[in-house]
Parts: C-alpha cells; sequence; structure tokens
C-alpha cells in the first residue's frame, strides 16, 4: 500500500514554515494520541503516520530529501537489518510531554506517571560516512566505528560501588519521581519529573562506582560491519535498528543513523540516476568526425563523433549510468561535445586555417553582410550538397 504525502497528513502546505509544522502536529497529536484513544487501534495507526510525517519535514535535510524524491529519499528499506529513513519517535514522547509543551504542566492522564519509569529506548547515533564516487555508484562493504553506551563492567549497571550498599532516596521516598502543581488559566496541574537527587532510579548510594560515577554506564568504542547499498546518493540515511544507545528500564538500544556523504567526481556529475560528462574536442575532429576514449562508470569506452558535430550536441550512451537504488536497471550517461577554438596559432598554423577560408568562401577573411548568405552554414540549399562540398573541402585542406 502506497504511503500518504506527509503535507496531506498534517494538513499544511509545502512551503508551510517550522511553527505552522509544529502547530498542525500538536493539534493532531493530541487528537490521535493513544492516550486518549486507548481502544481505537485506527487512532494509533493514524498517530504513528503523523508522527513519521512531522519527524520527516520537521528536519531541514530530511525534508529537502522528501520534496527531491518522495518517500523513496527517505524510507527505502534495505536487507540485513539497515534501511534509509525508517525515522523513530516523533518530536514528542507522549501525550502529557504534548500538554507540557502547550501549557507548561502536566494533567496527569492515566499511567502517564508510572511510563516515566517504564522502559525507554535508547539515544540514536549519527555516524557521517564519506564514500568516493564510484563507491556509491556500485555499493560497497566497510566496517564503521563509533562510541556508544555500555553497562558498566565494574558495578555491572547498579551505579555502586562493589561491597557498598544503596539506601531508598529521601527525596521521593523511593518512588524515583517528584511532583509539583502549578496554576493556570485552566486551574491546578500536576507536573511529574525524574527525582533530581536520585535521576529517576528511587535509590541512593553509600558510594558510587569509581568507573561510572554512579550511572552504571560507560562510553565504549564500537565497531559495525555494513554493507552500503548500490546507488545512494549524497544526504541519504541509512538506520541500522537497535545498535544505539542502551535503552532505560530495560529499554531497547537506539538505532544508528548514518549520514551518507558523497565525495565529488573529477569528471562526472549527477542528476538522480543519470551521469554527464563534458568531451573537449578540436575543430577538426567535431568537422570531419573521429573516434574517441570517454570515461565510464565501467572504464574507458569508445565513442564516436559524426561528421559536423556543433559544440554543445549531448549524445546518450544508455546504461552507463548509477544503478537504481534498491531495484533494477542503471541510469544513463550523457556526452556533451564541447568544441575547442584553439588559441596562439603558429604561423604555420593560421596559414593552413588561412587557405581554409579561401578555399571554403573564396576568400581570405570571411565577411558576411545582412544581404549575403552565410556560405559556410552546413545545413541549408539542397540537401546534402553544401555539407558534401564542406567535409570535402575540409578534408583536402587538412591533408
Amino acid at each position: 500500500m502506497s504511503k500518504s504525502d506527509y503535507y496531506e497528513l498534517l494538513g499544511v502546505e509545502k512551503n508551510a514554515d517550522e511553527n505552522e509544522l509544529k502547530k498542525a502536529y500538536r493539534k493532531l497529536a493530541m487528537k490521535y494520541h493513544p492516550d486518549r484513544n486507548p481502544d481505537n487501534s485506527e487512532s494509533e495507526a493514524k498517530f504513528k503516520e503523523i508522527n513519521e510525517a512531522y519527524e520527516v519535514l520537521s528536519d531541514p535535510e530530511k525534508r529537502r530529501l522528501y520534496d527531491q524524491f518522495g518517500h523513496a529519499g527517505v524510507n527505502q528499506n534495505m536487507g540485513g537489518g539497515g534501511g534509509f529513513g525508517g525515522f523513530e519517535g516523533g518530536g514528542f514522547g507522549g501525550f502529557e510531554d504534548i500538554i507540557n509543551e502547550m501549557f507548561g504542566g502536566g494533567f496527569g492522564f492515566g499511567g502517564s506517571g508510572a511510563r516515566r519509569n517504564g522502559p525507554r529506548k535508547g539515544k540514536d547515533i549519527r555516524v557521517d560516512l564519506t564514500l568516493e564516487f564510484e563507491e556509491a555508484a556500485f555499493g560497497k562493504k566497510t566496517t564503521i566505528e563509533y562510541f556508544r553506551t555500555e553497562t558498566c563492567d565494574v558495578c555491572h549497571g547498579d551505579g555502586n560501588e562493589p561491597g557498598t550498599s544503596t539506601h531508598k532516596c529521601t527525596t521521593c521516598n523511593g518512588t524515583g519521581e517528584v511532583r509539583y502543581s502549578q496554576r493556570s488559566l485552566f486551574g491546578e496541574s500536576i507536573s511529574v519529573k525524574p527525582c533530581p537527587t536520585c535521576k529517576g532510579k528511587g535509590e541512593t548510594f553509600e558510594k558510587p562506582c569509581h568507573q561510572c560515577k554512579g550511572h552504571g554506564i560507560v562510553k565504549k568504542k564500537y565497531s559495525k560491519d555494513v554493507e552500503i547499498p548500490a546507488g545512494v546518493f549524497h544526504g541519504a540515511n541509512m538506520q541500522i535498528r537497535g545498535e544505539g544507545d542502551l535503552g532505560q528500564n530495560g529499554g531497547p538500544r537506539g538505532d544508528v543513523i548514518i549520514v551518507i556523504r558523497v565525495k565529488p567526481h573529477k569528471h562526472f556529475t549527477r542528476d538522480n540516476n543519470d551521469i554527464y560528462y563534458e568531451l573537449w574536442v578540436t575543430y577538426a575532429q567535431a568537422a570531419l568526425g573521429a573516434e574517441v576514449l570517454v570515461p565510464t562508470l565501467d572504464g574507458k569506452a569508445k565513442f564516436s563523433i559524426p561528421e559536423g558535430t556543433p559544440s554543445g550536441k549531448q549524445f546518450k550512451l544508455k546504461g552507463k549510468g548509477i544503478p537504481v537504488l534498491n531495484g533494477y536497471g542503471r541510469g544513463d550517461q550523457y556526452v556533451k561535445v564541447n568544441v575547442e577554438i584553439p588559441k596562439n596559432l603558429t604561423k604555420k598554423q593560421k596559414e593552413l586555417l588561412e587557405a581554409f577560408e579561401m578555399e571554403l568562401t573564396g576568400k581570405k577573411q570571411s565577411t558576411v553582410s545582412e544581404d549575403e548568405p552565410n556560405k559556410t552554414s552546413t545545413g541549408k540549399g539542397k540537401k546534402g550538397k553544401e555539407d558534401k562540398n564542406f567535409f570535402d573541402k575540409m578534408k583536402d585542406v587538412l591533408s
């Protein structure tokens, strides 16, 4: 089933600014949040959709990719536990977070406080990966390295120094959270936040662990083998699920988001799956035709320049472009022929050009008035006659 348009989901125009996006998201999030619709699976699915839409459109880079490539630019799935796009979360945690964001307090909707100490997913980690042009085109197996949180191997995640004891936090009485009352236009509201003394654990340490300083986790360097698929583009995001930071209270690990950076190529420029190359030829090659070698992603290839090729003429090499990302086939390569006008001619070269001008026009220096047709034109008059004379004369002079 095809995905809905993100702009239509949020009910905004494509030129909507950040404030308009946030306002639309808040309104829909309050309407469809599972806390307000506990027995409605359709509302939960709708909430996930608007969550994903806001996650993409609120990020300038993701929004640019979506505007250019649609869902394929931000949500291409690939095998092996990774994918492009596939964003988690949506700017706000629960329904109470939305209320807090809008009104500065919580309203204590059922179960919200309990979920604060429930399992929570770990943070995502961003890794920037720079590829050569050819590596992005044909894919690459590589190893990425980054730092992520691991359970402390001294206290095994408890946070206290081995051999010491813990005590119930006196600030929160062991609950791990404190409640604040706040008056507003809507009356008194109750805001529930993690305890500042025990950081939500409900316990304090007699002596914190010397390695993790009581946190129970430490940062460690980690490496991961990944396979970059053929056809990735600059700015694409590759998501590896469950390889990020540790979750809280038994929650799952976060994800690793690999941001692809592609180096410019010395010969080619890319437009979607097509590549473009500019070929510079001499005046004689353009006039007489020639067979030359042009670079392609697969190596050098023979390319025939037809007689009388004008500067700026573009030719297509079918199937010589970029492989389709997660698909079949390849784009094309376009070769633009540019005729190089010689400079700093030698005396001999000038004499040859003057002889050619004389042979072609009967004049030492070609001057064309408004009333006199251009006799050097190769496409007018009787079909094929002037073209033939032109090339025959060119060959005679150059030989």
